[in-house]
């Protein structure tokens, strides 16, 4: 999973009520565009996410269609 700088990441609930979470990739830390990323989540908060099976990376490119 690779993202740049400007992309969204969606990460889905997991769990029965659980909300799902989008943010920024604000900074990108690995190699060639992988994880870790840091992220902008849309209420604020800004951490450190290796993402999982249950995250999207939603290009720049498809946001701005």
């Amino acid at each position: 999973m690779n993202g740049q700088v400007g992309d969204r990441l969606h990460v889905h609930g997991n769990v029965v009520g659980q909300a799902d979470r989008t943010g920024e990739i604000i900074e990108v830390r690995g190699p060639e565009g992988g994880p870790p990323f840091v992220v902008r989540f849309d209420d604020g908060h800004e951490t450190l996410v290796y993402p999982g099976p249950d995250a999207v990376i939603e290009p720049r490119e498809e946001l701005s269609r």
